[in-house]
């Protein structure tokens, strides 16, 4: 934020750190190296104490930064694994070593990237260590795998030509072996087997323009959620797509692919104009799968759906308002 930098626990909401502005400056881009006490941000805003062609990495348990990468462009995203580090400009994506012996491994041009999209698959383990960004024809994404890199080399990249408008967000599975595209009319996501590198399943948000705000899976893979502008969150199946809702004029013909594509299992709504990110929860239960939602108005929704398509809020905080236990 412009006055300081937080992490949370999400499951049981809790903050957990807290960096006024005159320790890290107002922020623009953070990124948390799964739950551990490395993170890396990049300065921005109104306050900022650093360069915004920097990445600085920082060690809560040391208290210090470790590392700083320069770069001669303004730094627009960074995505950190336990082996590499990520960063993408305006139209290259630089793939560093990492933590030990860090260095430059190799560098790509991409089109010109003004939603700062960049990817990766986050498990050292997953079945394909896969890096997603935008491709150089409008509405193509490129993927890359990162295993068996070696300084100055990569693996040629694939291109999926995904939309015939320019992409306007991006998600990878956990795993690597699904890629899930939007354009920036924010009506349809598409599916992607990243292996056979065909269509798995077109899901329609929506029949009228929308900004799409993020595109998340599921641990498992087996659901898919996203947020807009328009304020509503919508759960798609991936494992059962017969649980997606189908158009009322499926059998009739005439409307084409408009009716091929399948409606969300469920949806529910979060503050009107206000924009949200969503994901899903880590574990299940007897009732059904949890899903939460941060909204840039400083509120936290949990909900819970099932396969019927039922969705009620399950919980509703302040986060901002949220303190460590150690507090109390």
């Amino acid at each position: 934020m412009e006055n300081s930098l937080r992490f949370y626990n999400v499951d049981p909401l809790v903050e957990k750190a807290h960096f006024d502005v005159d320790v890290m400056g107002s922020v623009a881009v953070c990124e948390m190296l799964h739950r551990s006490n490395i993170f890396a941000i990049v300065a921005g805003g109104s306050r900022p104490k650093y360069a915004d062609n920097a990445v600085l990495i920082y060690d809560d348990i040391k208290k210090q930064f470790i590392l700083e990468l320069i770069f001669t462009s303004t730094v627009k995203a960074v995505r950190l694994r336990r082996d590499k580090i990520i960063v993408a400009t305006q139209n290259q994506v630089n793939v560093f070593s990492f933590p030990e012996a860090t260095k430059r491994l190799f560098t790509l041009e991409t089109r010109n990237n003004p939603f700062s999209l960049c990817e990766v698959s986050p498990i050292i383990t997953a079945e394909k260590h896969l890096l997603i960004f935008p491709g150089h024809k409008m509405g193509s994404v490129q993927l890359v795998d990162l295993a068996n890199t070696e300084a100055g080399m990569s693996s040629a990249p694939v291109t999926l030509n995904a939309h015939q408008t320019e992409i306007a967000c991006l998600a990878v599975n956990q795993q690597g072996t699904l890629v899930a595209t939007a354009s920036v009319k924010g009506t349809l996501i598409r599916v992607w087997d990243t292996i056979k590198r065909n269509l798995l399943v077109e899901l329609r948000r929506g029949t009228d323009p929308a900004t799409l705000y993020c595109i998340n899976f599921s641990r498992d893979s087996e659901f898919l959620c996203c947020s807009s502008d328009k304020g509503t969150i919508h759960i798609f199946a991936l494992k059962d797509t017969h649980l997606n809702r189908r158009s009322t004029f499926s059998r009739m013909g005439f409307l084409g692919n408009y009716v091929e594509s399948q409606w969300a299992l469920a949806t529910f709504t979060v503050p009107p104009e206000c924009a949200c990110i969503c994901a899903f929860g880590s574990r299940n239960s007897v009732i059904g799968n949890y899903l939460t939602s941060i909204c840039v108005d400083g509120t936290f929704h949990k909900y819970v759906f099932n396969a019927d398509g039922n969705c009620n809020r399950e919980s509703y905080d302040v986060y901002l308002d949220v303190i460590d236990d150690d507090q109390f």
